[in-house]
């Protein structure tokens, strides 16, 4: 029986020759979403081939990552490339295929950070504090990766009743992986993507979206993440238009000490 948390065995990469950037791995049922694996993963496991990557330079600070296509249950390859690198920073492709046929695209941006003037102009909402609120554990049939969280909602919760009376976009919550993990690069940035359709919000009406297009930024270096360890997140979603069957997603992490970690932005399809 593995002793590796949940998210580690998920974001497990193997090589037979690691110099080629070439990554084998294998979805995990832990992190499964309806039809597909939870796009956070996805996107962690584009990251996670960069930092495994020898050439590394650097630590994350920009990711994007485009979802092509369904990803499948079972094997899959990453294919990890420096296009560029310069004396502090580094540019890269990665791309996820399985049986020859794309299916995730993604560029990661990468930088030796020197100390400088350093300031937040977004600071994290007054809130309740993650003891005060009470966790949910929802988890429809199908939906596995959401037992993998601890998430507190502040406000902005899935609606209670399906009648198209939404008048808002924006959720808080506290979140934290569970069991309970140290916060790294990878787990960041899968849970920049925890965060349920703002169409189902809006509207309290559900329909059918997904994800096409996640770009995450960090804003902390790999101390600032280890002084958080297993502590929570607070994190804040809205979408600022919906038209014509793709919305835009925007959203926070803060750390409880009131860090700003990382904001991402997304464009989300969704069908009437």
């Amino acid at each position: 029986m593995s002793t590796l948390h949940p998210f580690d065995q998920a974001m497990a990469l193997h090589h037979s020759d690691l110099r080629s950037g070439l990554f084998t791995g294998a979805t995990s049922p832990d992190y499964w979403n309806m039809v597909g694996p939870f796009g956070g993963t996805t996107a962690a496991l584009a990251l996670q081939a960069v930092l495994r990557h020898p050439d590394l330079l650097g630590e994350p600070v920009a990711l994007t990552v485009n979802f092509a296509a369904a990803v499948e249950a079972g094997q899959f390859e990453v294919l990890a490339t420096p296009v560029r690198t310069n004396r502090s920073t580094q540019h890269w492709t990665v791309v996820i295929s399985q049986n020859g046929q794309v299916n995730t695209t993604a560029t990661v941006f990468t930088a030796l950070r020197r100390e400088t003037w350093s300031e937040s102009d977004v600071p994290m909402p007054e809130v309740q504090r993650p003891d005060d609120v009470t966790p949910i554990r929802i988890g429809p049939e199908g939906v596995a990766w959401l037992g993998q969280y601890e998430m507190r909602p502040v406000s902005g919760q899935p609606p209670s009743v399906w009648d198209g009376s939404g008048t808002h976009s924006e959720s808080l919550l506290w979140v934290r992986e569970h069991p309970q993990r140290a916060l790294d690069f990878a787990s960041l940035a899968a849970m920049s993507d925890v965060f349920f359709p703002r169409v189902w919000l809006r509207r309290a009406h559900r329909v059918p979206a997904g994800t096409v297009s996640i770009t995450t930024y960090f804003h902390a270096d790999a101390a600032v993440l280890a002084n958080v360890g297993t502590g929570f997140l607070l994190g804040r979603a809205r979408a600022q238009r919906f038209f014509n069957g793709y919305f835009d997603q925007s959203a926070h992490l803060w750390s409880e000490a009131g860090h700003l970690l990382a904001t991402s932005n997304q464009i989300v399809y969704y069908k009437e």
